[in-house]
C-alpha cells in the first residue's frame, strides 16, 4: 500500500505535483530526485511487464509548454539513458502525438510531461505503452516500486538519444484523416471558404491553426494565443474554464467564424463554439459527437462519464444509440469502451463531459485534435447543404443551470468518511419529496428531482484526484440548482466533518 508521501503524486492515471516555486506556500515536490525515482520505477515496471532488457527498449519523451518541462525532460532523458535505454526526444508535442509515437516510431513506451489544465506551477507525467495509457492501478504499481527504493543496476554504457519531430507525423495523420473523410486530396484545399478560429491558450495546440487548418485552405485570422508560453498569461487552457470559454466565444463572434476551437494545454481535450457564439462543450459536445457517430454507425454504444445529464441519455436513445454511463476518468471510459467491443458490442465512442474523447477508428487514443478534425469535416458537409453545426442540436434539451461543488471531508480517513456519507444518502433520499434514486449508476449516488421547481438531477461522488466529495447538480428550470442544494443541506448537516459553507452557491 502506498504511504502518504508517494500517494501525493497519484492523480487518477497520471503523476502530478508541484514543479516550480512560483506560488507562495506551495513548495516543489516534483524535484529532480523525485522525478528520477519515478522514472526508475517506471523503467523497472516496464521491464517486469515486457521482460525486455533495458538495452532493447526505446522510449519517446515529449512535453507541453510548461516552464518546468525542460528541467523535467532533462532528468527523465538522463535517467532513461543511464539504464541503457534509447530515447527519442520529441520536445514540444501534444499528448495524443506522444501516444501515437509508440506505433509510428516503434517505441516500447512513451512519456509525456504535462499536467493538463492545472496551474502553471504544477506539472506531471503520463505514460503510454502498446496497450495505451497506463491505468490508476499501473501508476500505483510504479509508485510502490519507488516506495521500496530498490537499487537500480546502472550499466557502463548509456543509451542513445535522438531528436524526433513527432508532430510532423501527427499533423500528416490529421491532414490525411480530413482528406479521407471528405474524399479529396490536400491540394484541393477542402477547407477553403471556412473561417475557423483556434484558442490554444499558449499551450501545445497552436500547431492546429497553421499545420492543419491553413494547410487545407481555412481562414484562421482571429485565432488566439497560439504561441507556447508555460506561464499561461492570458487564461488557463481549459475548455471547462469560463474565462477560457468567454475568450473563444468573443474571438468566434468578432471574427464572424463558422467555428471556434479551444484546446487544453496538451491537446487531449477540446471544446467548441458555433457561429452564433454558443458553447458546444459538456453535454452539448457529447450530443453533437453522438449525432456524427450514430449516423455512421447506427446502434453503437456510447460510453460517457457519470456526470452526463438524463436528457443526453434520452437524446442518444432518440438517435438510435445506447448510452453506458461509467466512472469519471478518461482511462475508465476508454477501458469500458474496449471491453464492449471485446464482448461483441459495437462501441465507437468513449467521451467525457470534460472534453476527453476517444474513437474506435483512432484506436481509442484520447485525442482532442482528432475530434476537432471530425467536427470540421461534418461542418464542411453541413455547409454544402446550407446548414450549420447547431442544426444537429435543435432537438437536444440542455440544462438551464449547473454547478459542481467540491466538499472537503475533514478527518484522518476521508475515504472511509466519504463512503459513509454515500451509503447514508442511499436511504436518506426516501425522506425527500419528488425524488428518485437512480439504480443504474456506477459511480457515487445519483438522484433525480421531478418537481416543477426542481426538475433536474444530482450526483454525489468521490473525486478522482482529491480526498473530497464532488456534488454535480443540473436543473432544467431557473433556480433549480439552488433549490436542489438547499434540499440536501439538512442531510449534510448530519455529519460534523462536513463544512456546510462548501455548499454555498
Amino acid at each position: 500500500m502506498l504511504n502518504k508521501y508517494w500517494k501525493q503524486f497519484l492523480s487518477g492515471s497520471d503523476i502530478r505535483g508541484i514543479a516550480t516555486d512560483s506560488v507562495k506556500g506551495e513548495e516543489i515536490n516534483l524535484t529532480n530526485e523525485v522525478v528520477q525515482k519515478i522514472i526508475y520505477g517506471f523503467a523497472r515496471w516496464l521491464y517486469e511487464k515486457t521482460a525486455l532488457p533495458y538495452s532493447s527498449m526505446i522510449v519517446s519523451v515529449g512535453h507541453d509548454s510548461r516552464v518546468s518541462a525542460f528541467r523535467m525532460k532533462t532528468v527523465i532523458i538522463n535517467t532513461l539513458r543511464s539504464l541503457g535505454i534509447k530515447v527519442y526526444d520529441c520536445s514540444l508535442a501534444s499528448t495524443p502525438a506522444m501516444s501515437m509515437s509508440i506505433s509510428t516510431l516503434s517505441c516500447t513506451a512513451a512519456v509525456q510531461i504535462t499536467a493538463s489544465h492545472h496551474p502553471s506551477n504544477r506539472n506531471g507525467i503520463k505514460f503510454f505503452t502498446v496497450d495505451g495509457g497506463l491505468s490508476n492501478l499501473n501508476i500505483r504499481e510504479i509508485l510502490e516500486i519507488c516506495q521500496k527504493n530498490i537499487p537500480m543496476d546502472i550499466p557502463n554504457s548509456k543509451g542513445e538519444v535522438k531528436p524526433i519531430n513527432i508532430m510532423y507525423y501527427y499533423c500528416n495523420k490529421l491532414v490525411k484523416f480530413i482528406c479521407n473523410e471528405l474524399d479529396c486530396n490536400e491540394d484541393s484545399k477542402p477547407l477553403k471558404g471556412l473561417k475557423i478560429v483556434v484558442d490554444a491558450g499558449n499551450g501545445a495546440g497552436g500547431f492546429f491553426a497553421k499545420e492543419i487548418l491553413q494547410k487545407l485552405g481555412a481562414d484562421t485570422q482571429g485565432s488566439l494565443f497560439l504561441n507556447p508560453d508555460g506561464n499561461f498569461p492570458n487564461h488557463i487552457p481549459n475548455p471547462e474554464d469560463e474565462k477560457a470559454m468567454q475568450s473563444i466565444i468573443k474571438a468566434t463572434v468578432d471574427s464572424k467564424a463558422d467555428l471556434g476551437i479551444i484546446f487544453d494545454t496538451d491537446v487531449d481535450r477540446v471544446g467548441f463554439v458555433d457561429s452564433e457564439g454558443l458553447k458546444i462543450n459538456n453535454n452539448r459536445l457529447i450530443a453533437l459527437v453522438s449525432c456524427i457517430v450514430l449516423k455512421k454507425y447506427p446502434g453503437s454504444m456510447i460510453v460517457t462519464d457519470s456526470v452526463t445529464s438524463d436528457k443526453l441519455e434520452e437524446f442518444i436513445s432518440f438517435l438510435g444509440g445506447n448510452q453506458f454511463r461509467f466512472k469519471r476518468g478518461y482511462n475508465n471510459i476508454i477501458s469500458a469502451a474496449r471491453k464492449f467491443n471485446d464482448s461483441g458490442v459495437d462501441c465507437y465512442l468513449a467521451i467525457e463531459t470534460s472534453g476527453h474523447a476517444a474513437f474506435k477508428n483512432n484506436n481509442f487514443v484520447d485525442d482532442g485534435a482528432y475530434l476537432a478534425c471530425l467536427i470540421i469535416t461534418e461542418l464542411v458537409n453541413l455547409k454544402k447543404r446550407g446548414k450549420v453545426i447547431s442544426n444537429l442540436l435543435e432537438s437536444f434539451i440542455d440544462s438551464k443551470e449547473k454547478a459542481e461543488l467540491r466538499i472537503k471531508v475533514k478527518g484522518n480517513k476521508p475515504e472511509e468518511l466519504s463512503a459513509k456519507i454515500l451509503s447514508k444518502l442511499k436511504s436518506y433520499y426516501q425522506t425527500l419529496k419528488n425524488c428518485e434514486f437512480i439504480e443504474n449508476n456506477l459511480e457515487g449516488v445519483r438522484l433525480k428531482f421531478n418537481s416543477r421547481w426542481q426538475e433536474g438531477w444530482c450526483l454525489l461522488r468521490k473525486s478522482v484526484h482529491d480526498p473530497i466529495l464532488v456534488l454535480n447538480v443540473e436543473s432544467y428550470v431557473r433556480g433549480g440548482v439552488r433549490s436542489i442544494v438547499d434540499t440536501l443541506k439538512p442531510f449534510f448537516s448530519l455529519f460534523e466533518f462536513i463544512d456546510l459553507k462548501d455548499l454555498d452557491i
